[in-house]
């Protein structure tokens, strides 16, 4: 049973162009430019799943960027340019007890207070993060899931969070100019 569960995931990844152990990638393309991520499936497979899930139905194009903070990092993937929530999925069980940490350039899963209510919400770390890395299985400590990195466009990403913000609603850090994901692609 378990060779023919490989061999169906092995196919799988063939049918996609991605070969066994090829990190996937996705093409995030802005209004502001291109950010390619490169995801980590060994480390947050369930967090990768649900991200890949959310990037195969075309969920992201036309989600902004909705929480710019220079400093410290850029959120995006959860509303629609008029501060409009999109719909979203069960969240995802915490994974950040993987070893990875939130250091500059890293993709995480944004969430509440609650460590496994991460959807389809997700921010880019500007600087190393520590403080949002996992410490412990406590509520204070369960730190935010780590990935993927930016593995081409952090120049994009930069420009980005130095965009001006303010305030739309109950909304802080909003860029003056709405920063949209166009799309959103797996990368051949």
């Amino acid at each position: 049973m378990t060779l023919c569960l490989l061999g169906v995931v092995g196919l799988t990844q063939i049918a996609r162009g991605e070969s066994a152990g090829e990190a996937p990638r996705v093409v995030l393309e802005t209004n502001h430019g291109k950010i390619i991520l490169e995801l980590y499936p060994d480390k947050a497979p369930q967090s990768v799943e649900n991200f890949l899930a959310y990037v195969d139905e075309g969920y992201y194009s036309g989600t902004i960027f909705h929480r710019v903070i220079d400093g410290f990092m850029i959120q995006g993937g959860g509303f629609t340019d008029d501060m409009m929530k999109k719909p979203t999925k069960n969240g995802v069980p915490n994974e950040a007890d993987n070893g990875l940490k939130n250091s500059r350039g890293t993709i995480a899963m944004a969430r509440t207070n609650d460590p496994h209510s991460a959807t389809s919400q997700f921010f880019v770390n500007i600087v190393d993060n520590g403080p949002l890395d996992h410490t412990d299985k406590t509520p204070r400590g369960w730190g935010y899931t780590v990935f993927g990195k930016v593995v081409d466009g952090m120049d994009v990403v930069d420009a980005i969070a130095k965009a001006p913000t303010g305030t739309v609603g109950p909304f802080r850090d909003v860029p003056s100019e709405t920063v949209v994901i166009t799309s959103a692609q797996r990368s051949e």
